[in-house]
């Protein structure tokens, strides 16, 4: 990436007007001067002739060489060329130990972060105190784990808006973010010259729209005004989107040149002809890569200017009206020793930016930062897949949402620039299920009552079909209630998990009625006898919570036998059996003048429901299972019938226990 002598990474950060090398003979004082003054791109191209001239036997002169030639490609972002330079200057023993430096932060660009490890550490021999060379190894320990680990974020180039040239640091703009700006070299202009730092053409905005539908149109370059011949990039809009900072680079062989910050102002759909802020009087010191606070209190900015913290720092400045008051550093808990740019300013107390001397996966990383209220930033790496081992930078977000665009140089040979889009899925976290009597008969209009630790509170009516659907939080506890009309309350508890996906929690009710009996599934007695097996527990206990959730409710627990036997021995066996089951209530906490016993032997028979008919299909909903009912069935038909007629089951008495 061409940022470490610029603002943008395709972008002067000291420009020239020059045609490509192409002289025969090459003096090395001309290439230290074309170096110099920041015209890496021919200066390179010098340095590979002088280093391909120069005899092997000239060991000192050839890893000189070496070097400032690896210097000027990595300044353009030609990685493999630098990382070649840069060994090459190792093996004719050039005399600095900065070479280990450069040769780790090239292979921790190209994703090899072993080999970086070891150059860091023989870095450090000689320099230990090196945070940049610490944090490079910290990063290389990282990567590989983030990698295996990737964040939420969902990561694709965007072909449509990318060229076989560079582009870079979108920006959203529009009350429905559908548009967006965003600097690039491509050109039309068959007479274009390179530049000579950069190695391309000079960029301009371009804009795309949105159609109805919400699919991005093609990029169109801008006919405004506020585009010159010059290098323009890295826009930010005020909250009306009438008013755009940006980063320009003149041209001047004769004058100083340096980066600036601009302003236009939109007229009539026009963007005008820019004009240079004012937040420092010279015109020397350079300043670019502005980001305006959506409130227009402040425009942060990046600069090298002497008193900062090494490389390029992050910089803002209080709005005043058409002014600005004094640049105030962002301080060591956003800048180091590295360079630190391409700020974008998201809300009062968040700030993303990228950064090559905080830890991370190479070049650049994109970096989020949050100011707590005591003023401190709390700075993280926002890991792969929005960070690679390339540069990553120039953020830009659609509002509150989870998604926009950045660009980056990972996977071009030539180091290029392109635009990339990203998205967090959204994680939901539902409940949803059915509201239905105990025959499974679905009930409209019950209350589903949901409430969270999180501060839920929600009611919500079923439909016709008896469904219901509530939107939760990821962790957290909630406690239910179903409740509807002439139907007993049914609770139900529930912890979400703390996974990030999503979730769909499926919880249905079966409502017992207060005006007709409810059989209590999975009652058990050995042949002939009242004492409760051991598998009916599970639905007695169900029974205790039952009426624990109904507190103000007795009710008359009814035992059934079949036909056969006398009615008054199935009398006697049914109040046993009835009997047993209350004794089980009491001994689980309920009190006893809540429940009565009562046993009906045969002298009632089960009457078929739906459920049932649905079960077996010799019977119909309706039929009522008396002997002489039974006695026309098969054999194995009228077993059935007998087992469905011995059951237990509880009617309710009274919904107003303790109530007066």
């Amino acid at each position: 990436m061409k940022k470490i002598c610029s603002f943008l990474p395709i972008f002067l950060w000291l420009s020239a007007i020059g045609c490509l090398f192409s002289c025969k003979s090459v003096k090395l004082s001309d290439a230290e001067e074309k170096q110099r003054i920041g015209e890496y791109y021919e200066a390179a191209a010098m340095y590979r002739k002088l280093y391909t001239k120069t005899s092997p036997k000239k060991r000192d002169l050839r890893g000189y060489i070496a070097y400032r030639m690896a210097e000027c490609n990595r300044m353009i972002n030609s990685t493999d060329k630098a990382l070649s330079g840069y060994l090459n200057a190792v093996r004719y023993k050039y005399p600095d130990s900065i070479l280990h430096l450069r040769v780790g932060q090239m292979l921790q660009r190209k994703g090899r972060y072993n080999e970086a490890i070891k150059q860091y550490d023989t870095y450090l021999m000689y320099n230990p105190g090196s945070q940049l060379a610490y944090n490079g190894i910290e990063g290389c320990r990282l990567a590989p784990e983030w990698r295996k680990n990737p964040t939420r974020y969902e990561v694709r180039r965007m072909e449509k808006f990318n060229s076989r040239r560079g582009e870079f640091s979108p920006m959203l703009a529009g009350e429905n973010y559908d548009q967006l700006y965003f600097a690039s070299s491509r050109t039309k202009d068959k007479d274009a010259k390179l530049n000579a730092i950069t190695g391309q053409y000079n960029n301009n905005f371009y804009l795309v729209k949105q159609d109805e539908n919400g699919n991005w149109l093609a990029p169109e370059e801008l006919e405004d005004e506020v585009n010159t011949e010059f290098d323009e990039g890295t826009p930010s809009f005020t909250a009306d989107g009438n008013t755009m900072y940006y980063t320009y680079c003149s041209e001047d062989e004769t004058g100083d040149r340096t980066a600036e910050i601009y302003t236009s102002t939109r007229s009539s759909a026009k963007w005008g002809k820019g004009t240079r802020v004012s937040i420092v009087n010279d015109s020397i010191t350079a300043l670019g890569h502005p980001a305006i606070s959506p409130d227009g209190k402040y425009i942060y900015f990046v600069s090298d200017v002497v008193g900062g913290f090494g490389g390029k720092d992050i910089y803002r400045a209080r709005v005043e009206g058409g002014s600005f008051g004094p640049m105030e550093n962002l301080g060591p808990e956003i800048n180091t020793t590295g360079d630190e740019m391409f700020p974008y300013v998201r809300d009062s107390v968040t700030l993303y930016f990228s950064s090559s001397g905080h830890p991370g996966m190479g070049g650049l990383d994109l970096f989020r930062a949050v100011q707590d209220s005591t003023g401190h930033w709390r700075v993280e790496n926002m890991q792969y897949p929005i960070n690679s081992s390339s540069d990553d930078f120039g953020i830009t977000f659609a509002g509150n949402r989870e998604k926009g665009f950045f660009s980056s140089n990972r996977n071009d040979a030539r180091g290029f620039d392109h635009l990339y889009e990203f998205e967090k899925p959204v994680i939901t976290v539902h409940i949803e299920g059915y509201v239905n009597d105990v025959d499974e008969y679905p009930i409209q209009d019950a209350t589903v009552q949901i409430v969270g630790r999180d501060g839920l509170n929600a009611k919500v009516l079923t439909n016709k079909d008896g469904e219901y659907m509530v939107e939760l939080e990821r962790d957290i506890r909630y406690v239910m209630m179903a409740s509807a009309r002439g139907y007993l309350n049914q609770n139900y508890e529930l912890h979400t998990g703390p996974e990030e996906k999503s979730e769909t929690y499926i919880v249905d009710f079966f409502l017992s009625p207060i005006n007709k009996p409810v059989v209590i599934d999975n009652i058990f007695y050995d042949f002939d006898k009242a004492s409760l097996r051991p598998e009916s527990k599970k639905a007695l206990d169900e029974l205790i919570k039952m009426l624990n959730d109904n507190p103000n409710v007795t009710i008359e627990l009814r035992s059934h036998t079949d036909r056969k036997g006398t009615e008054q021995y199935n009398e006697r066996l049914a109040q046993r059996r009835a009997q047993s089951v209350v004794d089980y209530l009491i001994a689980g906490g309920i009190a006893a003048d809540r429940l009565e016993a009562k046993g009906y032997g045969e002298s009632v028979p089960k009457e078929v429901n739906r459920k049932i008919a649905r079960q077996y299909d010799f019977l119909k909903e309706g039929d009522v299972l008396t002997e002489e009912f039974v006695l026309k069935l098969t054999p194995e038909q009228q077993e059935i019938a007998d087992q469905l007629n011995r059951r237990t089951e509880f009617k309710v008495l009274r919904t107003n226990y303790n109530l007066f």
